[in-house]
């Protein structure tokens, strides 16, 4: 699949280029802008809220839908999510449980809560994350998400298959914390979250999952990707760093069992995806680096004609994931880990300018990141589930 105006125009009734939205369909003001910069839009990526006033100008400028519209999973007997009760931690650490799951924008944070923690939403409802979070945030930018939400993220705890999960939402990003590169003896912010989390959870499985840019044609928006592989592709701020091209790899196998499950279980809200996806989504699992999961450290996307380079570096691109892959190899003893990622936005057709290839980019994702997100939580309820 490659989106370009004309695509824009039947799957969302607009052409961002030629009938922008107007201002009050965006989180960020900035972003709004006909000037807008790559990191103004990754930030309207991170924050716009389809369940918010700028959402609900967007679903009426559009012919985007939201989550009103989503349809209860008819769940295998005995497997459906059991939300817990509220968690009750003060300042104090996560709960101990048997997986770690995070997610990272807002409306990934919507789907994954419907999916995962029905009743309880992660915007609205989770409790706050404050562990450490004055030790961490001085070394965050003033305007990161985790220093302007006082908290490096929110969470909940759900049931599936007996399984207990602590769900985040986090607040702390690669992309966000800080665009410098930490003084020697020192590690990123949202490493030291991950690690954090890791400690206190002590899972056995973490999850890593949310929202991602497809690369190259094979792909429609819903389909997902699991990496047990992920890897820096950094060329901007982190472009000296001894990591900049650091590739990470779970060395266990993943369990597979209820993926075909999964698969039927998208069906319930795949009518919510782009009209012109030709079949239903489809799970794809990572089996080297040329099919997995790239971590940026720029706001980039596949175009039709590779301007940032990215055909062979995986199959979906983020900017977030190989942290946690980092972090992994420093611990002895470190739990099994897994990328789950959905494709939000699929190969942008190189028209135009390239500013305005990122918006296009960047309101495809507006319109059906959650939808897609609703995808690759179903794959982490069966991932879950085969545990």
């Amino acid at each position: 699949m490659i989106a370009d105006r004309q695509w824009m125009r039947r799957n969302l009734g607009f052409d961002p280029v030629t009938t922008p939205p107007p201002v009050n369909t965006f989180a960020n003001a900035e972003a709004a802008k006909s000037s807008a910069k790559p990191e103004d839009l990754q930030r309207e990526i991170i924050d716009f809220d389809s369940e918010g006033s700028e959402g609900r100008e967007f679903l009426a400028f559009s012919m985007a839908t939201g989550l009103s519209r989503f349809t209860n999973i008819p769940w295998p007997k005995g497997l459906a999510p059991k939300t817990g009760p509220k968690p009750n931690i003060g300042t104090g650490p996560l709960p101990k449980a048997d997986v770690l799951m995070v997610t990272w924008t807002v409306d990934e944070g919507h789907a994954l809560s419907r999916v995962i923690t029905p009743g309880e939403d992660s915007h609205n409802n989770y409790v706050p994350y404050k562990h450490n979070f004055s030790t961490i945030a001085k070394r965050m930018a003033s305007d990161s998400p985790a220093v302007e939400a006082k908290c490096l993220g929110t969470f909940w705890t759900t049931t599936i298959g007996g399984k207990k999960v602590v769900v985040v939402k986090s607040n702390s990003h690669l992309s966000q914390d800080t665009k410098r590169l930490p003084p020697a003896g020192q590690n990123l912010p949202n490493y030291d979250v991950w690690k954090q989390m890791i400690q206190e959870v002590r899972p056995a499985l973490v999850l890593t999952t949310g929202t991602a840019g497809g690369i190259g044609k094979w792909c429609e928006v819903g389909d997902v990707v699991v990496s047990r592989i992920v890897h820096f592709d950094a060329k901007k701020w982190l472009k000296k760093a001894p990591y900049h091209n650091a590739v990470y790899t779970e060395a266990a196998a993943t369990k597979t069992k209820f993926f075909a499950t999964a698969q039927k279980l998208f069906k319930a809200n795949a009518d919510q995806l782009p009209r012109d996806n030709t079949r239903a989504p489809k799970i794809v699992q990572s089996t080297s680096v040329t099919s997995s999961v790239v971590t940026t450290d720029f706001f980039g996307f596949d175009t039709s004609d590779n301007y940032y380079k990215l055909k062979n570096e995986g199959d979906v691109s983020e900017m977030g994931d190989a942290v946690l892959g980092q972090v992994m190899q420093s611990m002895s003893n470190a739990p099994r880990w897994l990328a789950v990622r959905n494709v939000s936005d699929p190969q942008i057709r190189a028209e135009g300018t390239l500013q305005q290839q990122a918006v296009e980019a960047a309101n495809i994702y507006k319109g059906f990141g959650r939808w897609s997100s609703v995808c690759s939580a179903i794959v982490c309820w069966a991932l879950i589930a085969a545990e």
